[in-house]
């Protein structure tokens, strides 16, 4: 098993530009220290509705209230700040946006667990006497002993039978090889949105890592066994 950079194409050009952004860092960094109900308002505040920022803080109140904190209230502020940015752009870059984000995020958080060298992005992993998949993963831990892969998406809609075949696919073939590889998915929604999902699929994913918009922070714990999260 190796890992090896994904091709320079058109998409690939126009995708690395996107998450280069700085409004992708700030909001990923602002969500990687956020609270779940900050999470819920990014996530709200980014799906593009016709919404003020005054009325996201009244669907909200606890995030913006007095008794709050003021390092929260900042944090809840900047988060809809980036938000409305994000939702702001046409619905296709928004779309884009909004899932280098979510990748940007998982970089994040598996740094803080296994070190910023150990992590890349947009890569593939190549299997000995095996044809080579041409779709990157969008984040990898690359270490020995402990390599991972992982596939971020913005909504439960996302999980369809490609990304669970491929994920636990390369789960199998690396056994096969001898070496172990954690797969996961990490979805920035909710985990019955995803259960839902899931449950109409009919593809592996027993031992595919499900983490969700309540669950995040996981990425950033050491694992106690190997283990489904669903």
């Amino acid at each position: 098993m190796r890992f090896q950079d994904a091709a320079r194409d058109a998409r690939a050009i126009v995708y690395a530009g996107i998450q280069a952004d700085p409004l992708v860092g700030r909001a990923a960094g602002l969500l990687a220290d956020a609270t779940l109900g900050q999470r819920l308002l990014g996530r709200a505040a980014m799906n593009g509705e016709s919404v003020d920022a005054g009325s996201w803080r009244a669907m909200f109140p606890t995030l913006f209230e007095p008794s709050a904190p003021p390092s929260e209230r900042e944090r809840s502020e900047a988060i809809l700040a980036a938000s409305l940015d994000v939702a702001g752009r046409g619905e296709q870059v928004r779309s884009q946006f909004r899932g280098a984000i979510v990748e940007s995020l998982t970089a994040l958080l598996l740094a803080r667990r296994v070190g910023v060298t150990a992590v890349r992005r947009e890569r593939r992993i190549l299997f000995d006497g095996r044809p080579a998949e041409i779709h990157p993963y969008d984040v990898t831990v690359e270490r020995d002993g402990g390599a991972e892969a992982w596939d971020c998406k913005w909504g439960a809609r996302g999980l369809g039978p490609d990304v669970l075949h491929q994920l636990d696919d390369a789960r199998a073939n690396a056994a096969a090889e001898g070496q172990r590889l954690r797969v996961g998915l990490v979805v920035f929604d909710a985990r019955r949105s995803c259960a839902v999902r899931l449950a109409r699929q009919t593809a592996p994913a027993g031992q595919t890592r499900l983490v969700t918009i309540e669950t995040v922070d996981r990425l950033a714990v050491p694992p106690a066994a190997p283990r489904s999260d669903r």
